[in-house]
């Protein structure tokens, strides 16, 4: 590589050990990048920022953070762990798998990890913590299961790769649903596991009354994911038109069904979704302006080159992009590591002929790993967070749930149909 892309990445690198913020490191590095190596006009940092976020697509993140707003502020995360607890709640370790299930189903809703964390941990962190369960095991089991938001559509992380890599957006929805029910599976192994290891038992026992008023409650907020995948798999809608329709029918549930939503609840969902839409979308900016810079150094073709010495597997490939990414996913946000990595690997899954639906499935699980792995591990530390404990109390219990994502992250490595098979049924 050239003296300019060493430069680059040694600063951004420097910035990110010193502990700037992820947006002004990529900004700092590509602005110095551009400025000691007059590599291009100044304007074209603003020309290219811009550029990061032009796209009609990304237009479904705001709607979608908009959506799960509303939802949770409508009450349906209530009637979604009233449903699991009627269903499991009363068997050994029944709090833990309602905790994975809850998890679950929110992120149909939601599409965010953190967001999940918020809405299902808060109520569930109190519950668990009065049952018995260690403050811990939960938190860890929180944090993992609340990032199958972003591998369960529809997926905010999956938004943004279909747009950085022109990958159809539908069809990563469509790949991540097995995936993520075979990740929701092995974690309530594991919470199973542990719980009757530790004689954790599970809450009230519902008669079979309570078990169908809690289903008829649950109805309407488990027809959300049904209306979103459906509408896309039958070509009803885009995306983001998926996401205009999930919020009107949140705020026809909210205003005239449920009557949870007011005028209040509608401006402070507004400035919820003002706040997490703006991190996001400039962070997606800055990181597109860093990936310009990576791009005109021919770093992309550098690094194809450089792999292609060492395998000509792709399975080998994989594996290494996969270990690689696992590591930038324990200090670096999501968001960055897909702008920044798409660009650099799309060379290489086209010389390997690996499917770009494949390759983005992966990449969501890793980067879910990734949000609950320190030092960053940012849905694990939120999770601690509404615990009330230091990261450090949920180590010993996450390696085993963290284990358990990397077998499934392996799997789908080696056997893509799994993750192809609804997908190719929308061609």
């Amino acid at each position: 590589m050239s003296s300019g892309a060493l430069s680059l990445l040694a600063i951004f690198a420097v910035c990110l050990i010193i502990d700037v913020p992820i947006l002004f490191s990529l900004l700092i590095a590509a602005l110095g990048y551009l400025l000691f190596f007059d590599a291009a006009p100044m304007m074209v940092a603003a020309q290219q920022y811009v550029a990061g976020m032009h796209s009609f697509t990304l237009l479904a993140i705001p709607l979608f953070v908009f959506a799960a707003q509303l939802m949770n502020r409508a009450g349906l995360t209530v009637r979604i762990i009233n449903l699991c607890m009627a269903i499991v709640g009363n068997k050994p370790g029944g709090l833990a798998v309602v905790a994975v299930l809850a998890c679950m189903l929110f992120g149909a809703l939601s599409g965010s990890g953190v967001a999940d964390v918020v809405a299902i941990g808060s109520m569930l962190l109190p519950a668990m913590k009065k049952e018995g369960y260690a403050p811990g095991f939960s938190a860890a089991l929180v944090g993992t299961s609340s990032s199958l938001g972003t591998v369960i559509p529809p997926s905010i992380v999956m938004i943004i790769y279909g747009t950085t890599a022109n990958a159809s957006i539908g069809k990563l929805f469509m790949g991540g649903i097995i995936p993520g029910i075979l990740l929701a599976t092995g974690l309530i192994i594991v919470a199973v596991y542990l719980s009757k290891k530790n004689g954790w038992s599970g809450g009230k026992r519902f008669s079979r009354m309570e078990q169908l008023i809690a289903l008829r409650d649950a109805i309407p907020a488990l027809i959300v994911p049904v209306l979103i995948i459906g509408g896309i798999r039958l070509g009803v809608f885009t995306p983001t038109e998926a996401a205009i329709s999930a919020i009107v029918y949140a705020l026809i549930l909210g205003f005239f069904i449920y009557r949870c939503l007011d005028l209040n609840a509608l401006w402070d969902s507004l400035k919820e979704t003002a706040e997490t839409s703006a991190a996001i979308l400039l962070i997606i900016a800055a990181a597109g302006l860093f990936a310009w810079c990576l791009s005109y150094e021919a770093v992309p073709q550098a690094v194809a080159a450089l792999i292609a010495d060492l395998t000509s597997s792709k399975y080998s490939v994989l594996l290494l992009l996969m270990a690689v990414i696992l590591v930038l996913g324990t200090f670096m946000e999501s968001i960055a590591i897909i702008i920044i990595i798409t660009p650099i690997v799309l060379p290489l899954l086209q010389t390997y002929n690996i499917d770009l639906i494949h390759f983005g499935v992966l990449l969501t699980i890793n980067l879910a790993i990734g949000a609950n792995t320190p030092p960053l591990g940012i849905d694990l530390m939120a999770s601690c967070r509404i615990a009330g404990i230091k990261t450090s109390e949920a180590f010993r219990p996450l390696l085993l749930m963290l284990a358990s994502m990397v077998m499934v992250l392996i799997l789908l490595i080696f056997v893509p149909e799994i993750v192809l098979y609804l997908p190719n049924l929308m061609e």
